[in-house]
């Protein structure tokens, strides 16, 4: 299969999805009734109207956490097919995700060092 073949294959397999996800949605709005309720967008926790307004802005110190949470979301994808590729590639395969490991562990001794992992 040349890669011609393999971008087609992409392109068709992302249109369907597309078009399964576009159809299915056209479906539940098609059966579905709505009802136009005073109370239903009203922002409410736990039964309990909210106090504090729906848009609120969070604390700049909770963006090291996510820039954290992240990095080793993003390790974890790029893992997976490193994994498959292992076999195949051999000594080069695990020196490139020993490099790319290591980058993150020393973005995770500065975070550290910054105090991105202190408890406020």
């Amino acid at each position: 299969m040349s890669a011609l073949e393999q971008y087609g294959l992409l392109l068709g397999l992302t249109i369907g999805t597309v078009g399964f996800v576009f159809s299915l949605y056209m479906i539940a709005r098609s059966l579905g009734k709505v009802r136009k309720e005073p109370g239903k967008n009203v922002p409410a926790a736990s039964g309990q109207l909210s106090r504090d307004p729906v848009w609120v802005r969070y604390h700049a110190r909770y963006y090291g956490y996510a820039l954290l949470f992240l990095a080793f979301d993003m390790e974890m994808a790029y893992m997976y097919p490193w994994a498959v590729v292992y076999k195949q590639e051999g000594l080069v395969a695990l020196l490139d995700m020993g490099v790319f490991l290591a980058i993150l562990f020393l973005g995770l001794l500065y975070g550290w060092s910054q105090g991105a992992l202190r408890r406020q």
